[in-house]
């Protein structure tokens, strides 16, 4: 009897030693499992890198491998290369017109006589002082009278405006110039000192002051009237 009972202790002993064997080695495999399937996985990723990377640098290699066998390349010197025109810019100085242009219609009024091709002179002139150039070519033909015949003013002293002062023109009250040009600027001058700089600055109210006739007015605005249409 108590020897049974010994045997049956043993055998339960023996059963709970195999069931902790048991869950141990099952504990093992399970670990063992997953370090396996991570190592999987890893593998997987760097074997799909791999490929993106493989497949990257095939795309670059598609696109840069160009054929240039039948590109040919000929060097053109600067002197042969076109050149672009330039263009000056159009400056207006006066009623939609540029120095040149202004100057080229007071020259077509000027006539053929010693004030001719003085354009520009007048216009440098009068834009510089703040004349305007119309009147100041007005009154210089209606003075002179060179858009028919200059007069001996004009020829013997360079007096294109009338003006009275000294140093004398062969002893009477007109004002002599050494030159043409000087008696154009003089002429300019005297109108803005003596007129445009005191707010006399339209024929109308430069009239009275500049001469004693009553129709000198109406003859200057008909000389701007013909500069205008030149």
């Amino acid at each position: 009897m108590i020897k049974a009972k010994a045997i049956s202790a043993t055998l339960s002993l023996l059963g709970i030693i195999m069931i902790i064997i048991a869950v141990v080695l099952q504990s093992d495999v399970s670990s063992k499992t997953k370090i396996m399937k991570n190592k999987q996985e890893k593998v997987n990723v760097a074997n799909m890198s791999s490929s993106n990377r493989v497949t990257e640098t095939k795309v670059v290699e598609d696109q840069v491998a160009v054929d240039t066998t039948d590109v040919k390349v000929e060097e053109v010197s600067m002197e042969e290369a076109p050149q672009a025109e330039y263009i000056p810019p159009r400056i207006e100085v006066y009623a939609g017109m540029t120095m040149d242009e202004l100057s080229e219609k007071l020259d077509r009024s000027l006539g053929t006589g010693y004030i001719a091709g003085k354009g520009r002179l007048i216009a440098t002139k009068a834009l510089e002082l703040g004349v305007d150039p119309y009147v100041a070519t007005a009154i210089m033909l209606h003075e002179t009278g060179c858009k028919y015949n200059c007069s001996s003013l004009v020829v013997r002293c360079n007096n294109v405006g009338g003006q009275k002062g000294g140093p004398s023109c062969g002893g009477g009250s007109y004002k002599a110039y050494a030159t043409i040009d000087e008696g154009i600027v003089g002429h300019i001058e005297n109108l803005y000192n003596n007129y445009y700089s005191k707010g006399y600055n339209t024929v109308a109210l430069i009239g009275p002051r500049y001469a004693e006739s009553s129709t000198w007015q109406s003859k200057i605005n008909w000389y701007i009237e013909q500069i205008g249409i030149s």
